[in-house]
């Protein structure tokens, strides 16, 4: 049997055994069950993708079914393992069973933890499923898929309104860039006459500079055709305008977060932009649009992460922010860096989500960073490995020497410096402020959380665990072992002692912090090296005098990343370690528009005005009117009515008197004969 059918359906079996299973099966073995599964997925990924490395494996097509059949319109089920294919495995595999493992300790105390890990190996099938397509139907499939087990991870708490708000919200959003997805996908095969990857990418060249009709009028044909891909690639990625339900996934478990936003869901839009990078690369409109794009989510989402409190929604928005990234990279034309960033984002970004779980693990759940502060000597794993991410993020390096993000995200910045165009350069610019802005909140976050006082006395969450503490334990002492009836510190935290996350929760982020300090460095060569064709092996498109024009990068040019990077570095040590008083005066100075950008530039509101309240007085209107004014009134609603009262003047003839009955009889007789007479 092929490595891929395993890598690809362990996880699909997994979760069919353990949500069957459910309850009946226990949480132990589902935990077994799912996390083995995707270890030995994981493993097997990685034997696939080392003879990419070292040259000695070629592409291949692994049948799986005949699937459709319809005169012209034929596709099989059939995996496609190439270099980018192996990546991506290597990405999904080993973030998902690393969040399974560290589930283990996290959902510890869920009462639903079958149900959670089959969600969670539903959702890595699918991803899967996506990487491995061969034709866009299949491709279709699995991008569908991962939002289905995105809206069931994310509403994961049942009972817990705001996340299944968030799940809707997530579904509802997706569909919208799902519909282009689906349109461009339609003229693909209008235009071509298939849906088959490899096909299609052989026969650009014969459609490029062909024109098509469009809305009533005629427009450049592989225009058309990316723009709709590309809105697709828009929602799913969360690219601004279709970026708002990637905040508030938050409301799903921490191990969902770093599913989503680190391996899986939001980097299916750039890999299949990658993958169709034929198709984008041949317009010239397409790849400006998607630089502007890029460039704009880039220092939109990073201006918002500067001003939240809550930890996750921070690290939340710096996924939107090197998103914008890896999209501009791909508008400039530099497809190997966009995958280079997207492979180490994944282990430095799911780092950041889990060490962030194991705070609030730490914390009794609570997520605003306002009440932590002087967790680094009570939770030092989890401190180190955090460090270890914002390093990687930050992309500190210089002459050659950095860590992951450093390498990856350099080299966009690089490419778009080089690409000679004036959005390129917008780009640049866009990237050098973002960068400046990711390191000042992602240092922030680090600040804030583990150096200054305590600041516990203030959260609701645990002074409830100390309440719960003191009421129910002997002596003072609870059965919640974070907390101690007596005061330490003098603060009013009633002693709270955060402890570090179990073995289980650790392990995790010290596999990912090797990721985050060695990625970059060890992987350089292969994806942005001027020998990177042989490497991708004709699996996306390379430009090798762009590639040539980021390594002779001289200058300022080439130090600003680096540059900004310490200036953000400063600002937020004098802001939260030096001069805490400073950033409250700064907020006070500039007010409306801190505000502006706290709520996130007001897109919510806006599409709530724009788009929510039309959609709910429509609803209203078809439910009141058409629905129960009209079908219930004349349909079902009016039936009964008739029904109803029929039988009330019927039962007035049941009079209980045999002539009574003898009449009604006579009558019908007499009239049964005058019918017959008359006829």
């Amino acid at each position: 049997m092929h490595p891929i059918l395993i890598i690809v359906f362990l996880p699909l079996l997994a979760a069919i055994i353990t949500g069957l299973g459910n309850k009946d099966l226990g949480a132990m073995p589902a935990k077994l069950i799912t996390t083995l599964g995707l270890f030995v997925s994981a493993a097997l990924s990685w034997s696939v993708f080392i003879p990419y490395l070292t040259g000695s494996a070629t592409p291949e097509v692994v049948p799986v079914l005949k699937w459709v059949a319809s005169g012209s319109f034929a596709f099989d089920w059939a995996l496609r393992v190439d270099t980018l294919t192996a990546v991506m495995l290597v990405v999904v595999t080993s973030v998902s069973s690393l969040v399974h493992l560290y589930s283990w300790g996290y959902m510890d105390d869920e009462p639903d933890k079958p149900r959670f890990f089959a969600y969670l190996s539903l959702f890595t099938f699918m991803m899967l499923m996506l990487v491995t397509a061969d034709n866009l139907v299949q491709m279709f499939f699995g991008w569908e898929g991962v939002g289905l087990a995105s809206y069931l991870l994310i509403g994961f708490y049942l009972r817990k309104p705001s996340a299944g708000a968030a799940a809707i919200k997530a579904f509802v959003v997706n569909r919208v860039g799902d519909l282009g997805f689906m349109l461009g996908i339609f003229a693909t095969y209008l235009v071509f006459g298939t849906v088959s990857i490899p096909a299609i990418l052989d026969a650009v060249p014969g459609v490029a500079g062909s024109t098509i009709g469009f809305l009533g009028l005629r427009a450049d044909t592989m225009t058309v055709i990316t723009l709709l891909l590309f809105v697709g690639a828009m929602g799913k990625s969360a690219q601004l305008g279709l970026h708002t339900w990637l905040p508030d996934a938050m409301e799903g478990p921490t191990p969902v977060s770093a599913l989503i936003h680190a391996a899986t869901m939001v980097t299916a839009g750039v890999f299949m932009c990658c993958r169709l990078s034929p198709m984008f690369a041949a317009s010239e409109t397409t790849m400006t649009v998607i630089t502007f794009i890029g460039a704009a989510t880039c220092f939109f989402a990073a201006t918002v992460g500067c001003t939240q409190w809550d930890i996750k929604r921070v690290i939340a928005y710096s996924t939107c922010s090197q998103l914008g990234y890896m999209f501009f990279a791909i508008g400039v034309g530099a497809f190997g860096s966009a995958m280079f960033h997207l492979f180490t984002h994944a282990f430095f970004k799911a780092l950041l989500f889990l060490c962030a779980g194991s705070v609030i693990h730490a914390m009794h759940h609570e997520q605003d960073m306002r009440f932590y502060g002087n967790l680094r000597k009570k939770i030092p794993v989890t401190f180190v490995a955090m460090t270890l991410g914002t390093l990687a993020i930050t992309g500190v390096g210089l002459f050659g020497f950095g860590f992951a993000g450093y390498f990856s995200k350099d080299s966009i910045i690089e490419a778009a410096y080089m690409s000679g165009t004036k959005m390129g350069l917008f780009a640049y610019w866009m990237g050098i402020a973002a960068a400046l802005m990711t390191s000042f909140y992602s240092w922030r976050l680090v600040f804030l959380t583990f150096f200054g006082k305590p600041r516990w006395a203030g959260s609701e969450h645990i002074q409830h665990a100390v309440h719960d503490a003191h009421g129910h334990g002997d002596h003072g002492h609870g059965h919640d072992d974070h907390a101690h009836g007596h005061d330490d510190h003098g603060d009013g935290t009633a002693g709270y002692h955060p402890h570090e996350s179990p073995l289980v929760m650790t392990i995790p982020l010290i596999v990912l912090s090797v990721g985050a300090v060695l990625a970059g460095a060890v992987f350089q060569h292969y994806f942005v090296s001027e020998g990177e064709g042989a490497f991708w092996m004709n699996g996306l498109v390379f430009h090798e005098h762009l590639i040539h024009a980021m390594h002779s990068i001289s200058g300022v040019a080439k130090y600003m990343p680096f540059i900004v990077m310490l200036i953000g570095l400063v600002i937020a040590w004098y802001g939260y370690i030096k001069n805490t008083s400073f950033p409250a005066k700064v907020v006070e100075q500039i007010g409306p528009v801190y505000t502006f950008v706290y709520r996130k530039w007001m897109f919510d509101e806006l599409y709530n005005v724009l788009f929510v309240k039309g959609a709910f007085k429509f609803g209203k209107l078809f439910w009141k009117v058409l629905d129960i004014g009209i079908i219930d009134r004349f349909g079902p609603d009016g039936a009964a009515w008739v029904v109803s009262k029929g039988s009330t003047y019927a039962q007035k003839v049941q009079t209980g008197y045999l002539y009574s009955y003898a009449l009604v009889m006579l009558l019908g007789l007499v009239g049964a004969i005058s019918w017959v007479i008359a006829g």
